[in-house]
């Protein structure tokens, strides 16, 4: 198992650390966080995917015949109980080398704000790290601002991809009616940055004021929401843009085109997305 070094100087085993940091995770938000295998538990896990994304014309989000051959390839199907009922689902499979992919998770919207998600996170941390596996990959949606605090800030991943029409084009309760752009999230999850997120110590930068703000564009609600200069850049998307979606879609749209413009050549120079505010604004930082 794969040992990283700390500014002390001294080493630590990282998988032994992100067992620690899962139950931590899971005491916080009063939940028991367990593998599913069963096909009777793999099918409340579907039907809460299912409650959560909602039902396309595809059929639902996951079926439970599929995570059972995920699980049986090796991959894992995570699950978060509360005192009398399921809560949240994680779906995740193996990768290429020694990297790892988070398909499809969830939350039961009364949960979500009692750290389910963070914890099913650490699960999958936990087992990956156990497993010899030291990244982990997934999509978002770059204007669901929620998500992008939650994957950049919270858990410490990073993001330098954005994948146009990644799903072609998407109609569910979340997505609206749009082509639906994806960030390919990477988290290394043996880094400083992974442990000092899954205890907590992370201090993601918020937005700067708008009176520092210099040479910025405006987004298609008329506010400011981009700045670059040499080695940060600054990018505003809804706070709200499920509701958004649903009350004005041209809207949405516009916001999904000018936040791509702005980030794939931004992520093309050797900018990197680090962490996300409470409103709305990514930052990015150049790496090389």
């Amino acid at each position: 198992m794969r040992a990283t070094g700390t500014s002390s100087g001294t080493s630590f085993n990282t998988a032994a650390q992100a067992s620690r940091a899962a139950s931590a995770a899971a005491a916080r938000a009063g939940v028991t966080v367990t593998g599913l295998e069963s096909i009777a538990d793999l099918r409340d896990a579907s039907a809460l995917l299912e409650a959560v994304w909602g039902r396309t014309p595809e059929g639902v989000p996951l079926p439970r015949e599929m995570m059972r051959s995920l699980v049986h390839a090796g991959g894992l199907v995570s699950a978060a109980y509360g005192t009398d009922r399921l809560l949240g689902v994680a779906v995740l499979g193996r990768s290429v080398g020694a990297a790892c992919y988070s398909y499809l998770a969830a939350t039961l919207p009364s949960s979500a704000d009692r750290g389910t998600g963070f914890a099913l996170k650490q699960h999958q941390r936990a087992w990956a790290l156990g497993e010899g596996l030291t990244t982990m990959r997934w999509t978002f949606d770059p204007l669901v601002s929620r998500n992008a605090r939650f994957n950049l800030s919270k858990l410490g991943a990073r993001a330098c991809i954005y994948e146009p029409a990644f799903y072609g084009r998407m109609s569910d309760a979340l997505n609206g009616d749009d082509v639906a752009d994806r960030l390919v999230a990477e988290w290394q999850l043996d880094s400083a940055r992974a442990v000092s997120a899954s205890e907590g110590t992370a201090v993601p930068a918020e937005a700067p004021a708008e009176a520092d703000l210099t040479a910025v564009e405006c987004g298609p609600d008329g506010g400011p929401a981009w700045q670059l200069s040499t080695r940060e850049a600054w990018c505003r998307v809804p706070t709200d843009v499920v509701s958004l979606r649903r009350t004005d879609p041209g809207l949405a749209s516009a916001w999904r085109e000018a936040v791509g413009a702005w980030l794939r050549p931004a992520f093309a120079d050797g900018f990197v997305a680090t962490s996300a505010g409470r409103t709305g604004w990514y930052h990015l930082e150049k790496e090389h």
